[in-house]
């Protein structure tokens, strides 16, 4: 799994096939441990992740992993983390659909590989790009999905809920809680 996953990694580092390529800074590939547990597909590098090349490390990362950190879980030894596209786009604005086509392979393989049992789709970017004929992702958000490997479960961009600080029930934040809870129910029982 690991040399797959670093042979695919490879090839992403030099990749050209969108406009992208010419305006990032590093290739954001992914992070956390490579396992068929669980796996958090984000929406797109911003800042942060393309001068340090991870996903997640800025102020919605630190939030992410406070997140999974609440139910026990971490990125070093529970989740793998890896984005729609790997390249960040300008101004941090959403990936058009070129770009998502020309970048889809590299997920498709990370998952190919990993054949995650749960995929936590975080973000509408994301949801659009694994389960493109579902409503919005409040509409969907906490709900379970079949997959083409197990379970996924739309939820709500850790930015989303930067910008919805209210912990008050039925908030985003407390919507989160909630998600994330049953997330750890169900991957506890996968043990």
């Amino acid at each position: 799994m690991f040399e797959e996953l670093e042979s695919v990694k490879n090839k992403c580092l030099t990749c050209t096939l969108c406009e992208l390529s010419k305006t990032r800074t590093n290739v954001v590939f992914s992070d956390g441990i490579p396992n068929n547990k669980l796996v958090l597909v984000g929406e797109a590098p911003g800042y942060w992740e393309d001068v340090k090349g991870k996903p997640f490390v800025g102020r919605a990362g630190q939030l992410l992993d406070k997140i999974f950190a609440s139910v026990g879980l971490s990125r070093e030894r529970d989740v793998y983390i890896c984005n729609t596209i790997k390249c960040r786009p300008p101004n941090n604005r959403n990936p058009l659909p070129e770009e998502k086509a020309s970048c889809r392979y590299f997920l498709d393989t990370q998952l190919e590989i990993l054949k995650p049992k749960i995929i936590l789709i975080c973000g509408s970017v994301a949801l659009n790009s694994l389960l493109p004929d579902a409503r919005g992702i409040t509409s969907v958000r906490g709900k379970w999905f079949e997959g083409k490997y197990g379970k996924m479960m739309p939820i709500f961009h850790p930015s989303y809920l930067l910008r919805n600080d209210s912990r008050e029930k039925g908030s985003p934040k407390w919507l989160m809680w909630q998600d994330i809870k049953e997330v750890k129910r169900v991957y506890d029982d996968l043990n």
